[in-house]
C-alpha cells in the first residue's frame, strides 16, 4: 500500500507551491453540460489497477462502463503498475503536470498535495449526495481532510499488519499461534529447525516492512499517542528508547532467520504467492493481499489460512488487540479542473467510489470503509475471516500515512538497512532528523 521512493518532503512542498503559483489556469475543453453528452470533454485519469485480481478487474470494468455511459467524455487513462505508481505521480506533481483525476493516498500525500496547491476539495459532491456521505464508517474522511476540507472519498479500507498463518503447517509441527513476542521467537526457532521458512517477506520496494510490520510492532511498544506526538515533533522523538526497542525487535526477527533469503529482492506480490503456495508458515501483510491469496492458493490451501494480529510485546504501551491501517486510496481532483470537465470528473468519482462501487469492491474481496452488509457467498472464506477480524480490533496509524514523504523514505530504506545489520539507534536518528527537517523543527 505505501510505496514511497521519490525525493519529497519540504523540498517537494516548496517546489509544488512555487510551480503552482506560477502556473495559469487553462480553459476547459468544453463549456457544455457533461451530463447531456452534446460536446466533447477531455478527461485524464491515472490509476494502478493493473493486476488480474478481482479488485483491479472490477475497477477497470467500472471505468469501461463509465466510458460507454458518457460517450461525450474522451477519457484518457494511464494504468501504471503499483510499484512505480507513486514515483510517477510525484514526478508530475513536482512539474505541476498532474492528470485531471488520479489515485492518491490519505495522510501525508494528501497534505503535501494540498500544500502544493494541486488539489480541490470534493466536499460539495458529498454534500449533494447526503445518503452516500452518511454511509461511510466513522472517521473515514479524517486522513483526506485538511483544514476542515475533504479532498478525496475513500475507495477501500486497508489494514496493513494482518498476521496470516498456515494452520496446517502450525498443526503439523506442533506450534501454537503466538500471542506474545517470546512465543513468536520460539515459533520461528521451531520452524527454522525443520527447514520451514517462518515468515515470508517481500521488501524489494522498501515500503512493505514499514507498513506491515513496523507500524503495528512499534505501536505495541510505544502506543499511538507517542507516535502521533513524534510525528508532529511535539513532545516525543524517534530517538526515544521505546521506538529504538521496536526497531531492535524487528531486527531480532531478521537475526533469528525469520525471513527467507533474498527478502529484499522480491516484491510483495511474489511474497504473497510464496505464502499462498505453502512455502512459509506466516506472512505479515495488508488486506490488499486477499485478492492475490484468493487467486493464488488452491481451495484446500486457502481454507488452511487463518488470520490474527501481531503478538504483544514485553512492557508494551500500546493495545495488542489492534491492527495498523488506514482508509485506502481515493481519487484526487486536480485544482485546475472546472466547468463541464468538473461535472464529468464528479460523475467518474461517483462511479468509482459511490455506493454501488463500494458494494462491488467489497464483493471483489477488498475491504471498504462503507457500510455494506457482506454477502459471504460472494467472497472467499479468507476474506470473511479478515472482515470479521477488522471489526473486532482497534485501528492504529500506519507510519507513512503520518510521516512526511521524506521521512517515510528514510524509514523505508532504514528498515532494509536494519535487516541487513544496521544499528537501530542510527536508523532512529535518521528518521528523527528527517521528520524534524520536514516540519521545520
Amino acid at each position: 500500500m505505501m510505496k514511497k521512493t521519490a525525493k519529497t518532503g519540504i523540498a517537494l512542498i516548496l517546489s509544488l507551491s512555487l510551480l503552482s503559483a506560477c502556473s495559469k489556469e487553462p480553459a476547459t475543453t468544453s463549456t457544455g453540460d457533461a451530463g447531456k453528452g452534446t460536446e466533447k470533454v477531455k478527461l485524464s485519469l491515472w490509476h494502478n489497477f493493473t493486476g488480474e485480481d478481482a479488485r483491479a478487474k472490477t475497477m477497470r470494468a467500472i471505468i469501461e462502463e463509465y466510458k460507454k455511459a458518457n460517450p461525450n467524455v474522451e477519457l484518457e487513462v494511464q494504468a501504471i503498475p503499483p510499484d512505480g505508481y507513486k514515483t510517477r505521480l510525484k514526478t508530475v506533481a513536482a512539474a505541476n503536470e498532474m492528470p485531471d483525476l488520479f489515485q492518491m493516498w490519505p495522510g501525508a500525500m494528501t497534505k503535501e498535495f494540498v500544500s502544493g496547491n494541486l488539489l480541490q476539495p470534493v466536499g460539495d459532491l458529498l454534500d449533494k449526495n447526503a445518503e452516500w456521505k452518511n454511509g461511510f464508517l466513522p472517521n473515514s474522511f479524517d486522513d483526506f481532510t485538511v483544514d476542515g476540507k475533504v479532498y478525496s472519498i475513500p475507495m477501500s479500507l486497508s489494514p496493513t499488519s494482518i498476521l496470516y498463518y498456515n494452520k496446517k503447517i502450525f498443526d503439523d509441527n506442533g506450534v501454537t499461534v503466538p500471542k506474545t513476542w517470546d512465543e513468536m521467537m520460539k515459533a520461528i526457532e521451531t520452524f527454522k529447525s525443520k527447514k520451514i521458512t517462518p515468515i515470508a517477506l517481500g521488501n524489494k520496494a522498501a515500503w512493505l516492512a514499514q507498513s506491515s510490520i513496523l507500524s503495528s510492532l512499534a505501536d505495541r511498544y510505544t502506543g499511538t499517542e507517542w507516535f502521533m506526538k513524534a510525528a508532529a515533533q511535539d513532545g516525543a522523538k524517534f530517538t526515544d528508547p521505546e521506538f529504538v526497542a521496536a526497531l531492535k525487535a524487528l531486527q531480532d526477527l531478521g537475526k533469528a532467520g525469520a525471513f527467507q533469503e533474498g527478502f529484499n529482492s522480491i516484491d510483495n506480490t511474489q511474497m504473497e504467492q510464496m505464502f499462498a503456495q505453502g512455502k512459509a508458515a506466516m506472512m505479515i501483510d495488508g488486506g490488499w493481499a486477499l485478492t492475490n491469496l484468493t487467486n493464488g492458493a488452491q481451495p484446500e490451501a486457502l481454507n488452511n489460512i487463518e488470520v490474527t494480529v501481531l503478538p504483544s510485546v514485553p512492557n508494551g504501551k500500546g493495545d495488542p488487540q489492534s491492527l495498523s491501517g488506514v482508509v485506502g486510496i481515493g481519487l484526487g481532483l486536480n485544482k485546475k479542473v472546472e466547468g463541464a470537465k468538473k461535472e464529468a470528473a464528479d460523475k467518474l468519482i461517483q462511479a468509482m467510489a459511490g455506493p454501488e462501487a463500494q458494494k462491488r469492491t467489497l464483493e471483489s474481496n477488498q475491504l471498504v470503509s462503507y457500510k455494506v452488509e457482506l454477502d459471504k457467498s460472494k467472497v472467499s472464506t479468507l476474506f470473511a475471516k479478515v472482515n470479521d477480524l477488522v471489526g473486532q480490533v482497534k485501528r492504529t496509524p500506519v507510519y507513512d500515512s503520518q510521516l512526511s514523504s521524506a521521512a517515510s523514505e528514510v524509514i523505508n530504506n532504514g528498515i532494509q538497512e536494519l535487516l541487513m545489520g544496521g544499528k537501530p539507534e542510527d536508523i532512529a536518528k535518521k528518521l528523527q532528523d528527517a521528520q524534524a527537517k520536514s516540519l521545520g523543527k
